[in-house]
């Protein structure tokens, strides 16, 4: 399978946009039979939840950004920000 342009990449985002959690994963792993999880709600800054997709046959990998939420004992992660990006290999 060919790799995403900056174009295609765009239109997958848009796709994404707006979706729960759970929707976008699944979304991902029909776009790309071979995709690897490379980390879970690993944290790199203070209330910033990252998990990121790897898309190999797509040469794209796609970071989801979360933000926790504590109310009365429960905690809800929201999905604010989406990164789309090539792969080194990608040079589309």
């Amino acid at each position: 399978m060919a790799y995403l342009n900056k174009s295609e990449r765009d239109a997958l985002l848009e796709e994404l946009r707006g979706k729960r959690f759970e929707r976008c994963q699944r979304i991902l792993v029909l776009k790309d039979q071979n995709v690897r999880l490379k980390y879970f709600r690993n944290i790199q800054e203070t209330d910033r939840w990252m998990t990121r997709y790897v898309l190999p046959d797509l040469g794209t990998q796609v970071t989801l950004v979360e933000g926790l939420s504590v109310a009365g004992g429960n905690r809800t992660f929201t999905l604010n920000e989406i990164i789309i990006e090539p792969t080194p290999d990608n040079r589309l």
